[in-house]
């Protein structure tokens, strides 16, 4: 009997301790998934390719064909549209002569005479851009009998008392804001082509532009509130003078792009610029937007590559993830049809979603509800499965509307350039200097929603915005300028 206890006890404290060790087993090896699913996030910062984007059945097929170009697949229409810009550049005549000591034939004496019209070949050359003085003469008169007085126009400023002109002032905001090239980069290059302007001198002209242009943000504002489809994100930024994280946001409607500067990422922003709008907005699951989309708000739709970016982070360590990349890639090759149709929005687009998309999506919605049970909620795969099932209504919102995107890639697309600037400009000098940056960016940011230079554009609006009725300032935001003005600018201005 003392023998069966002692045994029994023995028996006890073995589970006992197998049951610790199994515990710490599981601990460890949760560890090390976390840990090496770090290291893979690590590694594809530091070398490792940043595309998530998988190949389509299209570009696998072509991989394996080997039918590539030089650059990538080929595109003819790319091609055609390519070559008609180049043979429509300015084109210059460069004669190539016979030297003189060669026109005469050394057996016979005679002058050579040209065969054809000679050999042809083309080359493109850069010109370096110039900086011209331009001075203006207002011719002042008066009659023999000193009676009447006449004078000419006075010259067309951005502002009274500036002697520099739109053109130099547009070209800075596209090289700080748009190409987000230092200031003091440019002024090297200025340098370099001889002209002396002073990088003081240079952000004084960025911020008298932003000044100038500041109803047209304001008034994008108002319009982008208004539209039933926004999209949003956010990025931080720095500023010189304080130690606290400001962000820069991005509002986007289908015509208007608008940043907005915040000393925080709180969701007073959110609320300041859409509160009391309706209709839908699309954002990730960061909950500084919940203030907006409240029962009288916006309703909240989801982003599928959020979804998908989780899964892509998780395929390190769960190769499972792979099946459900597939089931997305499908989602995402439904819009791409849609787009080679022309029907987005439209609604041929809705049906297709019904026919297509749905299905899709109860397949993903399976495959989701087959893999939960199967990872630990903690892990990355984990993590991935929850989110889709958290935001789940969100993410399937898009089939009641074809004008409601799949993903938030265009506003994640717009904050590029914001982030670009970070790394090569560091930081504002200030908060107000953020604020009247933003004016510049959201000018250029819907530039080039609609395919408009924005060189020509700025140089155009700078002067025009002075004398254009105020109760119809809306012209000139830039996809109306296209429409109303962007013909009456002289070709050479425009190029």
């Amino acid at each position: 009997m003392i023998v069966a206890r002692a045994k029994e006890e023995h028996h006890c404290e073995w589970r006992e301790l197998a049951t610790e060790l199994q515990t710490k087993l599981e601990a460890v090896l949760s560890r090390v998934s976390e840990l090496e699913h770090q290291h893979a996030l690590a590694m594809k910062q530091i070398v490792g390719p940043k595309r998530e984007r998988m190949p389509t059945p299209e570009e696998e097929a072509k991989k394996l064909e080997g039918n590539k170009s030089r650059g990538g697949y080929t595109n003819p229409e790319k091609r055609k549209k390519n070559a008609e810009a180049f043979a429509a550049l300015p084109t210059t005549i460069v004669p190539h002569a016979i030297a003189d000591e060669e026109r005469r034939c050394p057996h016979c004496g005679d002058e050579v005479k040209p065969i054809g019209e000679g050999d042809t070949s083309v080359e493109y050359e850069w010109l370096p851009g110039r900086l011209v003085r331009r001075i203006h003469v207002v011719e002042t008169g008066r009659c023999p009998c000193k009676m009447h007085y006449a004078r000419g126009p006075a010259p067309h400023r951005v502002r009274e008392g500036c002697t520099y002109g739109p053109a130099l002032i547009s070209k800075l905001i596209v090289d700080k804001c748009a190409d987000a090239i230092p200031i003091y980069r440019v002024e090297k290059a200025m340098a370099r082509a001889g002209i002396p302007l002073s990088r003081s001198t240079m952000n004084e002209l960025l911020l008298l532009g932003a000044d100038i242009l500041a109803p047209l943000h304001a008034l994008a504002l108002g319009e982008m509130r208004c539209d039933p489809h926004v999209q949003a994100d956010e990025t931080s930024f720095r500023l010189q003078t304080s130690s606290t994280r400001p962000f820069v946001w991005t509002f986007l409607s289908p015509t208007i792009t608008v940043y907005v500067f915040s000393e925080n990422r709180s969701g007073e922003t959110a609320k300041d610029i859409l509160g009391g709008t309706t209709g839908s907005l699309t954002i990730d699951g960061y909950t500084g937007y919940n203030v907006v989309t409240d029962v009288d708000g916006r309703a909240r739709t989801g982003c599928w590559s959020h979804a998908r970016r989780y899964l892509f982070d998780a395929l390190s360590t769960a190769p499972e993830a792979r099946e459900g990349l597939d089931i997305i890639l499908e989602l995402f090759m439904v819009e791409r049809k849609a787009i080679s149709m022309n029907i987005v929005g439209a609604a041929a687009h809705h049906e297709l979603r019904q026919r297509r998309s749905k299905e899709i999506l109860e397949r993903i919605r399976v495959w989701r509800d087959r893999m939960i049970p199967n990872f630990e909620p903690k892990s990355p795969m984990g993590a991935a499965l929850r989110y889709m099932n958290n935001q789940w209504e969100r993410l399937i919102a898009f089939l009641a509307d074809p004008k409601i995107p799949i993903h938030n890639n265009a506003s994640e697309s717009a904050l590029r350039i914001i982030a670009l600037a970070r790394k090569n400009s560091l930081f504002f000098g200030n908060a107000e200097a953020g604020r009247r940056f933003m004016v510049l960016y959201s000018l250029l940011a819907t530039c080039d929603q609609h395919d408009v230079n924005p060189e020509t554009y700025l140089a155009d609006v700078l002067l025009r915005i002075q004398d254009h009725p105020k109760q119809r300032l809306g012209q000139l935001l830039p996809h109306r300028w296209k429409e109303l003005f962007a013909a009456s600018i002289p070709l050479a201005d425009a190029t």
